[in-house]
């Protein structure tokens, strides 16, 4: 393969299986999941042999209080306007397999403006740019766990092809652990949301109980009266009840 051409993706084997007799959604996966891969071979960094345990993660970036602003869990509020779009609250418990909360957790949420276009020169989708949302932020889980985002839902976009597949709304999160090395990412969807059954990503899952982990649930008590919706969602790290991050078999 040719430095070039996107590395294979284990999801486009899952596309395949999942609907072996249709095309376009194959094809129109495949792009998807392609451009999220790298594009050339590992790097391979000098370390002294044998490297003492767990030695990647003890020298990788290391992420506290002092790396959070007080904004940046509030999407609507980072520039000097006010950005167009439903407003919502996401909230919800990190947390173990036992129901244990995780402290201290670095989140990360990052998505497409309300017209479902990305704030990111690659984005094509000739829907409007938004000047006053960049769609990406970050907060620190709670002693009892908890996250919480105020932002605006984010709108569906095309994956283009014959039979004009769109993606459904949805939020990407990051949860990092204690190190760069132990990020995990994965995405959230909105109940009710018709395109969920044409969306390629959500039906890489191939466990449903997994898939229907991955959407919110509508609690008007995390919203803000008169302002804003309110959406749970709860992340567990591991256990039979996990919720699925990419990379996930």
């Amino acid at each position: 393969m040719a430095l070039s051409e996107p590395a294979p993706h284990p999801a486009q084997e899952q596309i395949r299986r999942t609907d072996p007799g249709d095309d376009a959604i194959t094809d129109a996966a495949a792009r998807a999941v392609a451009l999220r891969a790298p594009l050339r071979p590992a790097v391979r960094v000098p370390a002294p042999l044998p490297p003492p345990p767990r030695a990647a993660e003890l020298t990788g970036p290391v992420f506290g209080t002092a790396d959070v602003g007080p904004l940046d869990h509030d999407l609507t509020r980072q520039h000097r306007g006010e950005p167009v779009g439903e407003r919502i609250v996401v909230s919800g418990r990190v947390t173990d397999r036992r129901g244990r909360p995780v402290r201290g957790q670095l989140v990360e949420l990052w998505q497409a403006n309300a017209a479902g276009r990305y704030a990111h020169p690659l984005d094509r989708h000739p829907a409007p740019l938004d000047p006053h949302f960049t769609g990406a932020g970050r907060c620190l889980t709670g002693d009892d766990g908890r996250y919480r985002f105020v932002t605006v839902r984010p709108g569906a976009y095309p994956l283009g092809g014959p039979r004009d597949l769109w993606r459904a709304s949805h939020l990407h999160f990051s949860l990092f652990g204690t190190a760069f090395t132990q990020r995990l990412v994965t995405q959230m969807y909105f109940p009710g949301d018709p395109l969920l059954a044409d969306d390629v990503i959500w039906h890489t899952v191939s466990d449903t109980a997994a898939r229907a982990r991955l959407i919110g649930s509508l609690d008007r008590t995390l919203g803000e009266p008169g302002r804003s919706l309110g959406y749970r969602w709860d992340i567990v790290l591991d256990g039979p009840s996990a919720t699925w991050t990419e990379g996930a078999r």
